[in-house]
């Protein structure tokens, strides 16, 4: 779970073991930088706009790219985050998310729109949500919370259960 409601500043990424309820991660994560300064502010789903994502992503497979070890995200909402792999939006570790980056900065680095954590945690952390998890990005946008399927629990269980 992301909740991009909060500052770049402070943790704002969780992993959840929920068959052995457990917490696994507490990190920072970096959002778009059209997205907002140090705290986040608006979100897009359209190409090039370097702006970070809400909504329900399935995670795909992991893979070795231009930011090093990513992990491959599916939007599985329509108009709010659908074109997420078309995007490259994808976690991945950078170097200017870390206590340091804050420090001289106030804030931490921005993204072109990918959920980015720390590298020391890349590797586990990815490995930990690859293949057919689920990733939770919350913002409390009006209209997305009144209008998102997933939200609202109209989606039939088995509709999570096919993606």
């Amino acid at each position: 779970m992301i909740d991009y409601s909060l500052p770049s500043t402070e943790p704002r990424l969780w992993v959840f073991d929920l068959r052995q309820h457990k917490l696994l991660f507490e990190e920072l994560v970096s959002h778009g930088q059209g997205s907002g300064d140090a705290q986040a502010e608006t979100f897009s789903n359209t190409p090039d706009s370097h702006q970070s994502s809400i909504g329900l992503f399935r995670t795909m497979n992991s893979y070795y790219g231009r930011n090093g070890y990513s992990l491959r995200l599916e939007g599985l909402e329509p108009n709010v985050n659908d074109m997420a792999f078309e995007r490259a939006i994808v976690i991945h570790g950078a170097d200017y998310v870390s206590d340091a980056f804050i420090t001289q900065t106030g804030r931490l680095g921005r993204s072109h729109g990918c959920p980015a954590v720390r590298v020391e945690v890349t590797y586990p952390l990815i490995d930990s949500l690859k293949e057919d998890q689920y990733v939770f990005a919350y913002y409390p946008d009006a209209e997305w919370l009144t209008s998102s399927t997933f939200l609202g629990c109209t989606a039939a269980p088995a509709q999570l259960a096919r993606r």
